[in-house]
């Protein structure tokens, strides 16, 4: 499964400052679509931004949240919805019902609303830009840095291989990828499949499994996970030069 609808993000292991401005919008895509948005700005920023793709329940709480906790430390943030083609702009709350629009989503569809979003993003900061995503979100971050949208770098958690598809010549920016050992959706062997590509291909990329942890476990009320939570908080800070860090091993 992926995130339960209570889930909440857990905080970075630091913070340069406050969140400076939030709020949602709505943007228009180069082929008329129209979806909503969340963005979050720090009061101390730290020269990065994130491009925040969720996972299959679409704009959902937690990512507006998440989208906070990566302001308070310092990267401009914008978080994006999937949806907006077959769901229009209704919340994606708990209600939502993401399995009738999940299967209509396809990756242009996702690429033309992040290149929308990124527009938007960079309007407020000329900073790099790194695309961070979770389950499905994960999949698509990864993809979008063969999308020639210009990303710094691309890190996906608990991602699924097939929605990356054929997609590693284009590669264009270094990937991050941070498993969970007791993944119930996607297996071992399909990111060995996946990994072994990107190394005939001469690709970057970093990979990190959490061994027993299961899919979905970057979540502030799972106790039992909360060191592997800061450890993947190290991660994406080291990926995105933000800090020097050693993550544990």
């Amino acid at each position: 499964m992926c995130h339960p609808t209570d889930s909440r993000p857990p905080a970075a292991p630091f913070t340069t400052g406050t969140v400076a401005e939030e709020g949602r919008l709505e943007i228009t895509a180069a082929d008329g679509n129209r979806f909503n948005a969340f963005r979050a700005a720090p009061s101390v920023p730290n020269g990065r931004s994130i491009l925040l793709l969720p996972d299959r329940r679409g704009l959902h709480p937690f990512y507006e949240d998440l989208a906070r906790r990566f302001a308070e430390a310092g990267f401009h943030v914008m978080a994006f919805d999937f949806y907006g083609r077959s769901a229009g702009l209704t919340p994606r709350d708990a209600d939502f019902d993401w399995a009738v629009h999940m299967p209509l989503l396809e990756p242009a569809h996702v690429e033309a609303d992040a290149a929308a979003a990124l527009t938007k993003l960079r309007e407020w900061s000329g900073d790099p830009v790194f695309g961070v995503g979770f389950c499905l979100g994960g999949s698509y971050s990864w993809r979008l840095a063969a999308a020639d949208l210009g990303l710094a770098g691309a890190a996906g958690f608990y991602g699924v291989p097939r929605f990356f598809g054929d997609r590693t010549e284009q590669l264009t920016a270094p990937l991050l990828m941070l498993l969970a050992g007791e993944d119930v959706v996607t297996t071992r062997e399909e990111f060995a499949e996946f990994t072994a590509g990107l190394e005939r291909a001469g690709k970057e990329y970093e990979l990190k499994v959490y061994e027993g942890a299961p899919h979905s476990f970057f979540d502030d009320s799972v106790e039992d996970w909360s060191e592997a939570c800061t450890d993947a908080w190290h991660r994406l800070l080291a990926f995105t030069g933000v800090q020097a860090l050693t993550p544990t091993a």
